[in-house]
């Protein structure tokens, strides 16, 4: 199936996360980037979801991407 490719301000509003931590994901290989510059993106199935509570409209993040094996986090 091929990649549903988001920029980093969609990828992070659906993660509920700063856009920084889309890119410090990116560089440290946990989640892969499609395009170079401004035409980078990123794959929202590589993404953790938000949830939103609708009675009481509390956010949870989903857990981060694991680290690739051997990877240091930034």
């Amino acid at each position: 199936m091929p990649p549903t490719l988001v920029s980093a301000a969609d990828a992070a509003y659906y993660t509920g996360r700063p856009v920084g931590t889309i890119w410090r994901w990116a560089s440290e290989g946990r989640i892969t980037r499609y395009g170079e510059g401004r035409n980078v993106r990123y794959d929202v199935r590589e993404l953790p979801c938000k949830t939103v509570d609708e009675w009481t409209d509390e956010v949870t993040l989903g857990a981060p991407p694991s680290l690739p094996e051997g990877a240091r986090a930034a």
